[in-house]
């Protein structure tokens, strides 16, 4: 235990209920009768895998992003895979993909048989640098890898600059990114395809797994719902090597339902961040930088301390729990040590790795908890 003075927080003793970084089941109970409904539904119609649940929750995500195409498949890594599948991207091609992320978007490019080559992220907004880009491009590189990380947007203009300049695909990895914006845009239209997860704890997530891919291009949208269906698009005729990555049909009837909430929620997130950023103090306390062209849905409200251990011992103290995201950057990630990085080959993405703390964020969070979260952060030391 930290030996921390008695009596320092006045408010301690008033909001004794512990704040862990996400509340799952607090979202649930206001959708609870609905979301019961939905399944219900399903259950009654039989139809589990894909179907007419799946196919009313594409077209009405699409609307919503504003993309003309959405496929519904398993889960956000699937969705990247198919992406790069769809793409023909595989074994001999390199994909750019930032240091700073979860390690999904290199699996994407690994299950093709690819390879990423990883590039590091700026020191302020913490989103894959485009100065670093173009250094890393070789005969052999095929696409970029973009993340809207947290929730917020990476540079897009910059980096499809860069994509257009060399020939290659610009693929976005939305799976934090439900809503954003940039520069008024709904992300994942600007590349050739814009990837999502709605695993459970994401801003839209569904009871379960699931994920989807959105683009402008028929072709594409076409060969996806293909190779999602094994290669199929008569039952029992197959015109090339396909994948079982269906969305389930529950799952695809509780995305329908949150979708309808999900630019509240969105907002709820906007003015949580708000308060921190405008109401926390402490000069220990560096935030990510948002640009102008960045309308940000704050997936996660990341910042860094200089000494994480003390800092996250001090909070658990206090009865918060903060979560981390990524405590390893993905070139010194063992499963990618055969591509002989070693560290200090990206500066940033290392600092962050070592610094990062990720604070309570999700629209249920109460008014009283986040006084309480600033007030106690405020008086660290």
């Amino acid at each position: 235990m930290t030996d921390f003075p008695d009596g320092l927080f006045p408010k301690q003793k008033q909001y004794m209920q512990r704040i862990n970084f996400l509340d799952i089941k607090e979202q649930y109970l206001q959708i609870k009768d609905e979301a019961r409904a939905a399944i219900d539904r399903v259950i009654e119609e039989t139809a589990f895998s894909g179907g007419p649940f799946v196919a009313a929750f594409e077209e009405k995500f699409a609307q919503w992003t504003g993309s003309n195409h959405a496929v519904g498949v398993a889960n956000g890594t699937i969705a990247l895979q198919l992406a790069f599948t769809t793409l023909n991207i595989g074994p001999g091609d390199e994909v750019i993909v930032p240091a700073n992320t979860f390690i999904a978007t290199a699996w994407g490019v690994s299950h093709v048989g690819a390879t990423p080559v990883f590039v590091d992220c700026t020191a302020d907004t913490w989103e894959i640098d485009p100065a670093k880009i173009e250094e890393k491009i070789t005969p052999r590189t095929k696409a970029i890898a973009g993340v809207h990380l947290y929730g917020q947007t990476f540079d897009i203009r910059a980096v499809k600059a860069i994509a257009d300049k060399h020939n290659l695909y610009l693929v976005e990895d939305c799976a934090q990114a439900h809503g954003a914006r940039y520069e008024g845009q709904h992300v994942g239209n600007t590349g050739e395809m814009g990837c999502f997860s709605f695993y459970p704890g994401k801003n839209l997530g569904t009871f379960g797994e699931g994920g989807g891919v959105i683009t402008n291009s028929q072709a594409w949208y076409d060969r996806m719902t293909s190779l999602r269906n094994h290669g199929s698009k008569v039952r029992y005729y197959h015109d090339e090597i396909g994948y079982n990555w269906r969305m389930g049909g529950i799952e695809g009837a509780i995305l329908e339902v949150k979708l309808k909430y999900i630019d509240g929620w969105n907002q709820r997130r906007k003015d949580i961040a708000a308060r921190y950023k405008n109401e926390i103090s402490n000069a220990a306390v560096t935030f990510q930088v948002l640009p102008e062209w960045a309308d940000s849905v704050y997936h996660l409200f990341v910042i860094t301390v200089p000494d994480r251990d003390h800092f996250m011992a001090y909070m658990n103290e206090h009865n918060i729990y903060p979560g981390l995201h990524y405590p390893v950057p993905c070139h010194l990630q063992k499963a990618y040590q055969h591509l002989g990085y070693t560290e200090g080959a990206f500066p940033n993405s290392e600092y962050l790795a070592a610094h990062c703390v990720s604070l309570p964020m999700y629209a249920e969070l109460k008014d009283e908890a986040v006084d309480y979260i600033i007030e106690t952060i405020n008086a660290y030391k």
